[in-house]
This record gives C-alpha cells, structure tokens and sequence, in this order.
C-alpha cells in the first residue's frame, strides 16, 4: 500500500497557489506509479458537478489533477451528477450504465442531501443508496475496494440556512452519513468523511461559493486532497 502524505500537501500548496487548478505545471513531474490506466466516474448531485464555481474547481477534477501528478494514468472524470438529484434520481440514471456494461477503475459517489432537504424518507435513502452502492461496484468489475463514498456535507452550516435549526440538520445529516459509512464497510467500499472538517471552515466566505450555499474551489481542494490520498492507498 502506497503512502504519500507529504507529495499530496505539495500539491495542496500547488492548488492554493495557482489560478487555474487545471494547468498541468502544478503538478510534480518526477514522482512515478505504474497502475494501469484509469477510468474514472464521479456520481451524485450539486456538490459533484460543483454548482456556482467553475466547472474544473469542483472535487472531481482536483482529485483527477492531483493524481496526474503523483503519476496515475487516468482519464478526466466522467460525471453523472445534476442539481437536486436525490439518491432515487441517481439510481435510476445508472441502469443506463449498467446497462452499457461500462467498466470504471475508480468510482466515486456523494448523494443524499438533496432526500435531507426535501424532507424525505431516510428509509428511502437507506434502500436507494444502497442500490447506487451495489450498482456502483459492479460498474468496477466487481471490486468494491476501487469505490469511495464520501459524506454528505452539513449544509445547516452555510448562509443559505439562516433561520433553521442548525442543530436539527446537523443530527439529521449525521444520521444520513451512518447509512452511508454502514454500507461503505458492509460491502466492502471505501468511506470518507469530510464533513468533520466542512463545519469548521465551509460557513466561511472564502471557502463558499457565490450562492452561498455551496463549496468554493477552496474547500473542494480540502475535500480532494483527503480523496486523492485515501486513493493512492488503495492503489
């Protein structure tokens, strides 16, 4: 197992400090991993596509730059993800993948928040989430430890709640992540939990987005970092 702690916070320095994340002299061209090439699907809602930020600043396309520059060969993301989808929508917009018997070599999954804020079942998330799980590691060949499932931000922490209750949200999308981490360990799948570290810093301005409800670049560099290591120790 790979572990390359401090070549990651190199390239955190490198996201802070250059305008365009994409530019590929922000990356280290001496480090070398010999995997095979990479295809990569990111699914889920808004935080995915990475809604009111440029399209290249979302979480997706850091970690596909971070991991070119720790010497992965792997393709740029392809994203199946739209604003407000819940678990259900996300469901059944991979059957055409499944259907396609596509093959993916990392597959990434952030999904819930949106079954939270319409108020929803989290009977229904628990049942929905674990079919996007279950179909998500079969897109891998069956190989669950190539799917990473992050946690659902805590999105009573920004401006755009102003005037709920935090605390309500925060319980409730704690109780979301459960099922998420639950199911991560019992099949086999591989968790992250970034909303820890998004109470303390996604309330403030730099780290939001102009809508004042989503990440800035900022944050998604925080999240994609954590990804990008977790990754490199799978690999």
């Amino acid at each position: 197992m790979l572990k390359i702690g401090p070549l990651l916070c190199f390239l955190l320095f490198s996201l802070f400090a250059c305008s365009k994340q994409s530019e590929n002299n922000i990356v280290p061209k001496t480090v070398s991993i010999s995997t095979d090439s990479i295809h990569y699907l990111a699914l889920g809602d808004s935080y995915t596509i990475g809604t009111s930020i440029d399209f290249f600043d979302n979480y997706p396309n850091q970690t596909f730059n971070l991991l070119l520059g720790a010497g992965f060969k792997i393709s740029a993301p392809q994203i199946v993800a739209k604003n407000g989808w819940t678990s259900i929508d996300l469901e059944n917009a991979i059957v055409e993948l499944t259907s396609k018997k596509n093959t993916y070599q990392l597959v990434t999954i952030l999904i819930g928040v949106n079954n939270h804020y319409q108020d929803r079942s989290i009977l229904e998330f628990e049942s929905s989430f674990q079919s996007v799980l279950k179909s998500a590691i079969v897109l891998t060949g069956n190989n669950p430890k190539k799917v990473f499932v992050l946690s659902i931000p805590d999105w009573g922490i920004t401006p755009f709640a102003a005037g709920r209750d935090k605390q309500k949200i925060a319980t409730e999308i704690d109780a979301y992540n459960l099922i998420c981490e639950q199911y991560a360990k019992k099949y086999g799948a591989n968790f992250l939990n970034i909303t820890q570290g998004y109470r303390l810093n996604g309330f403030k301005s730099d780290y939001l987005a102009i809508d004042g409800l989503h990440p800035s670049k900022l944050e998604y560099a925080e999240w994609s970092v954590k990804l990008a290591q977790q990754i490199i120790n799978v690999y």
